[in-house]
């Protein structure tokens, strides 16, 4: 069996003049990402293996979660390729993982999330917001066999207010 947690980064501030991987969590991502991450921290063991892209604003939200899971940052592995909207290239990094990692958590972006989530979860998501959360369990062995899993949960932000 194969679990696959899937974070939305938090919202971000477009108030900078920054590239878009340098944009910010604005204050209101920062408390959304924390919501969800204590939410998460009461239906789940600490997850082993933690991947971000490398934008500034899904590797804030992960540090995010890794304090509220007591995690080391240095747990967490920054993939280039992560950084991705359309969900291939993180369907492609999903695949290629060692067939020794059972759970990971990945950190990310939109429509990927939601693409993923609707193509492998079994509940309809019409769009994962930000901060959001969705974990899909999976009957396979081997993550290169990757096909239509059951979702275990999905933790939405404003479901927490």
């Amino acid at each position: 069996m194969k679990t696959l947690i899937l974070m939305r980064h938090g919202k971000s501030s477009w108030r900078h003049n920054v590239s878009d991987r340098e944009r910010p969590l604005k204050s209101r991502g920062k408390n959304d990402a924390k919501l969800v991450a204590n939410q998460f921290v009461k239906h789940n063991d600490s997850p082993k293996f933690i991947f971000s892209s490398p934008a500034n604003r899904a590797l804030s939200t992960c540090k995010i979660f890794t304090k509220a899971l007591k995690i080391p940052e240095t747990e967490i592995k920054v993939i280039e390729d992560l950084y991705d909207f359309s969900g291939e290239s993180v369907i492609d990094f999903i695949k290629s993982l060692a067939n020794s990692l059972n759970e990971v958590m990945i950190f990310g972006h939109n429509h990927a999330f939601t693409s993923i989530s609707n193509i492998f979860g079994d509940n309809f998501i019409d769009n994962l917001p930000t901060s959001g959360l969705v974990k899909i369990n999976f009957e396979i062995d081997n993550w290169k066999d990757l096909k239509q899993g059951t979702t275990e949960f999905i933790i939405i932000p404003k479901e927490l207010k």
